[in-house]
């Protein structure tokens, strides 16, 4: 099924239309994107760091929890998943590992990022990247690595916050040279930098909408006249269920009782995401008859 699914998303990709795809942390967010009809979903590892640790985009994440999901994520949906596996936990060895392991799981695209390990979020201060011809290795190692030539190796460049823009541009190149084949400059922090960004490459771009983030929020028309290939919102969806659960968790704390006329979806609803009437279904096909 993966290669299959892998095949018909390289396609998309390389339409350059703009796919805009939400980032989730889980396989029920997963079933939500899928249910309201996008193209694909993109596991975030800020959001699976914010959701399952509570902890700040800081490289907390390990390969065997990023596994875990993505394989869980494969089995809850159909759709392509892009998998955030930031720095690829190491040297060119440990992408080898990495990649051969998500693929395993049902990864269709594998984003590895020129950050400085421990990494940080690409809106964050702070950052550092390694060396040019560290992340080149990592790459080609990557590309290497791959079973299915379909499986998307999608190489970030962190580098417009600590050398400029032009560095971060000429990063990108150096790893399209390498083998990758989408690239992803972070957090352009103008409208001028956004729109160049597909200019100066012939690759599929990658964009990140961060909400409350870096670079300015262009919508979907303005994305797909300027030839991005993929439009994240890596956690829109993270923070609006952040603000669902406060707003809930708030009414329930000043009314001391909450039913289904309050701020939730319904018992029902819920039931529908997790497919439990399919899984009724199953277990009467395999109920034991009587002799």
């Amino acid at each position: 099924m993966s290669s299959e699914i892998n095949g018909a998303f390289r396609t998309l990709v390389e339409a350059r239309r703009a796919i805009l795809i939400p980032g989730i942390a889980n396989a029920l967010a997963a079933r939500i994107v899928e249910d309201l009809e996008f193209e694909a979903v993109y596991l975030s590892g800020a959001g699976l760091t914010n959701t399952f640790l509570g902890l700040p985009d800081l490289g907390f994440m390990g390969l065997h929890e990023l596994v875990q999901h993505t394989a869980a994520i494969r089995d809850a949906v159909r759709l392509p998943i892009i998998v955030d596996a930031d720095t690829g936990f190491g040297n060119a060895l440990n992408v080898r590992h990495t990649v051969r392991a998500l693929e395993r799981a049902g990864a269709s695209a594998i984003q590895l990022e020129d950050q400085v390990s421990p990494k940080r979020c690409g809106h964050f201060d702070g950052k550092s990247v390694i060396k040019t011809s560290e992340m080149v290795q990592k790459i080609r190692a990557a590309v290497d690595a791959r079973h299915d030539a379909n499986l998307l190796i999608l190489a970030r460049t962190d580098a417009r916050a600590t050398l400029g823009f032009d560095a971060a541009i000429e990063r990108a190149a150096a790893y399209a040279e390498a083998g990758a084949d989408v690239l992803f400059v972070e957090a352009p922090e103008s409208r001028e930098e956004l729109e160049a960004v597909p200019k100066r490459s012939s690759a599929p771009q990658v964009v990140n909408m961060v909400v409350g983030g870096k670079t300015p929020i262009l919508n979907l028309t303005e994305l797909r006249q300027a030839r991005f290939a993929i439009v994240l919102y890596a956690n829109v969806a993270l923070q609006a269920a952040v603000h669902g659960m406060q707003i809930a968790l708030r009414y329930l704390r000043d009314n001391g009782q909450l039913d289904e006329m309050g701020p939730v979806v319904s018992f029902r609803e819920r039931q529908r995401l997790v497919r439990k009437g399919d899984y009724d279904a199953l277990e009467q096909h395999y109920a034991i008859q009587d002799e």
